[in-house]
């Protein structure tokens, strides 16, 4: 079973909202595909969004989850996990699971949401000490990188595939994340914060290019290749934004292309971390969703059930022209498409 991650160590590249596009689409064009969906971030907002949005009140149904008992969020589970943290416990993972087609009429019924929960932040300290702690027989590092495959494997035959989000971090909650994920989808943009963070990315997850062979016995990729588990491979690449950048000449087509010499480079030097063989099996061009984009979260609608038109957003009538949600929609389905080959 695939588990694809949206992630990028830089905030602002679009990651939350092309999740849930993407994710919606995808549970769109394959209604007899059943999808589980993991927010690992505590903002939790690819949950709100599917929760309803602004317009529907995802935020309260959040908070209504959040009193759930048990809590019926990612922070939730991790709760429970900490007081015996080393040891796979008996639960139902159903138990934290949530329905968000019974919250939001424009969400496919072929979706399950283990929500995101502001929790993870306070949690933080307390796994990564968990995570570090020395005792004999015990790796306790594994232990805890496992705490999201221990929550799948029991339901893990309902499932087709998973999608994960996870902030713009690298905090242990996070490394869990990638570490459950076989797929990258790295979103970017053409400026030259991107391009670090791509840098970055690849440093963090692979363990390429650090400042001091100090820091190899301690890298995320050298962790896991001790223990035999896979690091997940980079599967897709999405230049996000590229509407204001459409100028061949200008400045950040020059980001762009500098973007690309890197990937080119990594591809050659280390192919076996990537799940495609060129730049133009792995890299998708979105152009920037705009006024849409702001309205279909708002309302948590996806592109494909929006109405274009004036609608109302949060007491205020805002356009949607058919012509840039065609747009939406296309740029969604480039994505779509390509998953639909692979996964």
């Amino acid at each position: 079973m695939e588990r694809v991650i949206f992630w990028n160590n830089k905030g602002g590249t679009g990651k939350t909202t092309l999740a849930f596009q993407v994710l919606s689409e995808y549970a769109r064009q394959n209604s007899d595909k059943k999808i589980l969906v993991i927010d690992v971030c505590p903002q939790a907002n690819l949950s709100e969004l599917l929760l309803g949005g602004l317009n529907q009140g995802g935020s309260d149904i959040l908070l209504m989850r959040q009193g759930a008992n048990p809590r019926a969020t990612i922070g939730g589970y991790f709760q429970m996990r900490l007081p015996a943290p080393y040891s796979a416990p008996h639960f139902n993972p159903k138990d934290y699971l949530t329905k968000p087609s019974q919250y939001n009429q424009y969400i496919e019924d072929n979706i399950d949401l283990l929500c995101g929960d502001a929790m993870l932040e306070l949690q933080s300290n307390a796994i990564s000490t968990l995570a570090n702690n020395q005792i004999p027989g015990t790796n306790t590092w594994v232990a805890i990188i496992n705490w999201l495959n221990d929550f799948i494997k029991p339901i893990e035959n309902e499932y087709d595939i998973v999608f994960l989000d996870a902030n713009p971090s690298f905090s242990m909650y996070t490394q869990i994340a990638i570490a459950t994920s076989t797929k990258v989808v790295l979103p970017v943009m053409a400026d030259d914060s991107s391009r670090r963070a791509i840098q970055n990315a690849f440093s963090l997850i692979y363990g390429l290019k650090l400042p001091s062979e100090i820091y190899s016995k301690y890298a995320f990729a050298e962790k896991l290749e001790e223990v035999d588990m896979t690091l997940p491979k980079v599967y897709m690449v999405l230049k996000n934004r590229l509407t204001q950048y459409v100028v061949a000449a200008s400045a950040y087509a020059t980001v762009l292309k500098e973007i690309d010499k890197d990937l080119v480079s990594l591809l050659e030097t280390y192919p076996n971390i990537f799940a495609f063989s060129s730049l133009g099996k792995g890299i998708i061009d979105v152009r920037d969703f705009q006024t849409t984009g702001v309205v279909s979260s708002a309302r948590g609608c996806p592109f494909q059930c929006l109405k274009a038109g004036r609608l109302d957003l949060m007491g205020k009538r805002v356009a949607v022209k058919e012509e840039y949600r065609q747009n939406c929609i296309e740029n969604v389905q480039k994505i779509v498409t390509r998953m639909n080959k692979d996964l």
